[in-house]
């Protein structure tokens, strides 16, 4: 049109300059402002990618439970189903079944678990979808600033080894319970619950379990307990299936090897409980005592700082559209909807490490990349950046102390204390608005 005045595109080299100059102003500000999260993180990503490799290259690898993963599968290979039969050289099988099928297919591709380097190199690029996945997270919720992220990844001596240098299972269960983290924040409900169940079921460790309190509070928060029924179903629906050769063969035994919540750790290699006497680590009672104090501080924690101020449990129950507050009447600020639920997550998961009746040191891969999170969503906003980083400091510094000592485990627990006690002081979830709001409708992907 004659007169008219062309528009620049988005794409177009002087938007691109701009982006670029309000970049170079903002220089001393990049790794402070979480609106360059993506730029560092992609930064750091790439060159994991090249440290992963000198590290698979220059330090010698340690064997510890790779050969007895791959006993265990070959077993199953060779024809044996009943779980109390199949064992390694640290023990017998204690994985579900879903374990047997992710090992199965290492076996094979590392030619029956003799090509220990291309095992190192499967899992760099595990360690690697992880970073992808915890980014993600962290550049959608926005909550802690990215010079931080370097302590996330490239400053960790125990989860590089954890990953390439000792090949245990924890970290296929973190991957795929960061991918169902990633599909809840998409609204992908259903497809979160059947991955995070295939975590338990693959099972790699049931650990993830711990994630289990905060994700049904979710479940509810979201669906009601009617419409929450049939993702708990497709949940054990995968359980069965997947453990179903095993359960035809030995069911009680399968179920008492694969699923036996009481075994014995052994105090050798405890992180968390040095200081204490062999006796009383090893003490039932202490373990009872332990299990009440991690329910009575989740249900404090549900009660006072995971559901809004006078909101009834009981309301989450209900159909949400049938609640004092209907759900889709409120106004939905995606990063603050994001922020919680994955606070809710990190949290159930932070308590439950707490109080552990032992952590090992590959459970460090459990809570790691979830630290920070944790650290920078405190209700103690004079909390300083360099203490919060000495915290990060001093819990990497207790879980790369070989062997353990009393002064190591004491600091971890005071450092878990500090958190714990950051996390209640946070704020509790904003009060519902009035029912007679008005309120932009949202997209629902979550059926």
């Amino acid at each position: 049109m004659a007169g008219g005045v062309r528009k620049k595109s988005p794409g177009s080299p002087s938007a691109l300059w701009g982006k670029v100059h309000t970049l170079w102003q903002d220089k001393h500000m990049v790794l402070f402002k979480t609106e360059y999260t993506l730029l560092v993180v992609s930064i750091l990503w790439f060159l994991e990618i090249g440290f992963n490799v000198w590290v698979i290259q220059k330090v010698a690898y340690t064997e510890i439970d790779w050969k007895a993963y791959m006993d265990e599968v070959e077993g199953v290979i060779n024809g044996t189903y009943d779980y109390t039969k199949l064992k390694g050289d640290t023990g017998p099988l204690v994985y579900p079944a879903g374990f047997v099928y992710i090992f199965t297919a290492l076996y094979y591709i590392t030619s029956r678990g003799v090509n220990i380097r291309l095992a190192q190199y499967i899992f760099a690029a595990f360690y690697l979808i992880t970073l992808l996945l915890v980014f993600r997270i962290y550049h959608r919720t926005k909550k802690v600033p990215p010079y931080v992220f370097f302590f996330v990844c490239c400053a960790s001596y125990r989860i590089h080894s954890i990953f390439v240098l000792r090949l245990f299972n924890d970290p296929v269960a973190m991957m795929l319970l960061f991918a169902a983290v990633n599909l809840f924040m998409d609204g992908y409900w259903t497809l979160g619950c059947g991955l995070y169940r295939q975590v338990l079921a693959v099972s790699v460790k049931m650990n993830v379990l711990l994630f289990a309190p905060g994700l049904l509070l979710l479940l509810l928060s979201e669906f009601g307990l009617i419409r929450t029924i049939p993702k708990l179903l497709l949940c054990a629906g995968i359980q069965l299936l997947l453990g179903l050769p095993f359960l035809l063969e030995n069911p009680m035994g399968y179920l008492s090897q694969a699923f036996d919540l009481g075994r014995q750790f052994m105090f050798k290699w405890t992180v968390n409980w040095r200081f204490l006497p062999e006796w009383l680590f090893l003490n039932r009672y202490f373990h009872l005592l332990l299990l009440a104090v991690h329910l009575l501080i989740l249900l404090l924690f549900v009660l006072r700082r995971w559901k809004r101020p006078g909101e009834s449990i009981f309301e989450l129950l209900k159909e949400p559209s049938k609640r004092k507050t209907p759900a889709q009447k409120i106004t939905v600020d995606h990063i603050l909807l994001n922020s919680l639920m994955v606070l809710i997550l990190f949290s159930s998961n932070f308590i439950g490490m707490c109080f552990s009746r032992s952590l090992h040191y590959q459970f460090y891969v459990w809570y790691f990349h979830t630290l920070p999170y944790l650290l920078w969503s405190g209700g103690v906003e004079k909390l300083a950046h360099l203490l919060r980083v000495l915290i990060l400091g001093l819990i990497e510094l207790s879980w790369n102390t070989y062997p353990s000592t009393s002064g190591s485990s004491a600091a971890l627990h005071v450092c878990h204390l500090i958190i714990l006690l950051c996390l209640w002081m946070a704020p509790p979830l904003p009060s519902a608005p009035a029912e007679t709001q008005e309120h932009t409708p949202v997209k629902d992907k979550r059926q």
